[in-house]
């Protein structure tokens, strides 16, 4: 299918850089999103230095070649078995990363997507012999200094996440998390979580604060243990996960929130599940990691961010937000307002396949889309928000009691 070329209408002379170290999930499992060479400009006019995907997609990778973003690749969790074969793995590693270096500034794989909280213990044993395999590889072909290693969990691999100094891993996944984490250590690699409050206010919305999970105004609860203040969920879980790392011996491991956002459509029974919260939750997000501070705990660490996604994907499974998590929507007019500058794409999208991975094909006889700037203009739709992995079956929920909170995790 050809492309017809994309006209992006700007709704203000500036562009703002929101978040200088913000990253953005780029997942594609859609049938009518806009071609990898439409969605550049996109990625730049909302200030992101960074793009996760969930595959090596060429086509994306070729786009984004000498534009100075930063790549994270994926490795999907159907290849683990695979890539525990270092033959394979080098393979893969020649054909998805090293080629595209360094024109395409790629600085990490994503070995499999929260498998240890799948519960298949085949998958889960193919993990680290698979990341090891990987980074033989790169170490083979003299990348490892500029490529690392890693894997995002969910934060269902806690036991423990209230109060966040209590913060533990589940024992029957320490078994698994310790070699990786000692893997990690060695190769300087960060240790990647995808972190959803949604999920727990859609649990338990009566008991569950809203304001807390939107980082609004709001009372807060303190840490007994450290007598830390902690006025949001995220940056709770956030301190939850790095005092389980710390019970284990890896205090200085560097954490990176892998996803994180809010849904602007969702099912009747997914309740806060509205562009109204999604704005709140992602623009206050975005404004905390503007001020450049961390969190209680770690109130010097960079809060390396992933918002989930560039758009609303049509072809993922499960409840209607699944599908309702991206900054755009596929004609790449923003899903809600989130004070940056609104965008509004024309006619012409790709076709994208359901695996994931995009199968669009380039514009014919274009250079990209033209960019016309226009006054500002009074509009409500600019959206960010951030999904789950395509097949979620686990979360964390917190459940509030009293002054406290309780981590429950739904298997």
């Amino acid at each position: 299918m050809e492309d017809s070329k994309l006209a992006l209408l700007f709704t203000g002379f500036l562009l703002p850089v929101l978040v200088a170290s913000v990253g953005i999930n780029y997942g594609q499992i859609a049938n009518n999103l806009p071609s990898p060479e439409h969605v550049v400009p996109l990625v730049k006019a909302i200030g992101a230095t960074r793009v996760k995907l969930y595959d090596a997609d060429p086509k994306v990778l070729k786009a984004f070649a000498n534009t100075g973003v930063e790549f994270i690749v994926g490795l999907g969790n159907e290849y683990l078995s695979k890539m525990t074969d270092p033959a394979n793995a080098q393979a893969w590693v020649k054909a998805n990363v090293q080629c595209y270096l360094p024109a395409t500034k790629i600085t990490s794989i994503a070995v499999g997507n929260e498998v240890l909280t799948f519960n298949d213990t085949s998958l889960s044993g193919c993990l680290l012999p698979a990341m090891q395999s990987v980074h033989t590889a790169l170490v083979n072909l003299k990348l490892d200094s500029q490529v690392t290693v890693t894997t995002a969990h969910s934060v269902a691999i806690l036991q423990s996440s209230y109060p966040p100094s209590t913060g533990a891993f589940r024992q029957d996944l320490k078994g698994c998390i310790a070699p990786i984490l000692d893997f990690l250590s060695k190769t300087c690699s960060p240790f990647l979580i995808n972190a959803y409050p949604f999920f727990a206010y859609k649990a338990d919305p009566k008991q569950v604060s809203l304001d807390f999970v939107l980082f609004q105004p709001n009372a807060g609860i303190v840490d007994p243990g450290t007598k830390l203040h902690y006025d949001n969920m995220l940056f709770a879980q956030i301190d939850a996960v790095y005092a389980a790392l710390s019970s284990l011996g890896y205090k200085k491991l560097p954490v990176q929130i892998s996803e994180t956002g809010w849904p602007s459509k969702g099912d009747e029974d997914e309740i806060g599940a509205s562009p109204e919260n999604a704005k709140k939750y992602n623009g206050n997000l975005l404004k905390l990691i503007n001020q450049k501070k961390g969190t209680p705990a770690r109130p010097n660490s960079d809060l390396n961010i992933f918002v989930f996604a560039m758009f609303n994907e049509n072809m993922k499974p499960g409840p209607t937000s699944e599908r309702n998590y991206g900054l755009f929507k596929p004609d790449g007019t923003p899903s809600y307002g989130l004070g940056f500058s609104g965008i509004a794409v024309s006619s012409g999208n790709s076709t994208s396949t359901g695996s994931g991975s995009s199968s669009s094909s380039s514009s014919s006889g274009t250079n990209g889309p033209s960019i016309y700037l226009s006054p500002p203009a009074n509009s409500s739709s600019g959206y960010l928000a951030i999904s789950s992995s395509t097949e979620r079956f686990v979360w964390s929920t917190w459940a509030m009691l009293g002054m406290g909170f309780m981590s429950m995790a739904a298997y």
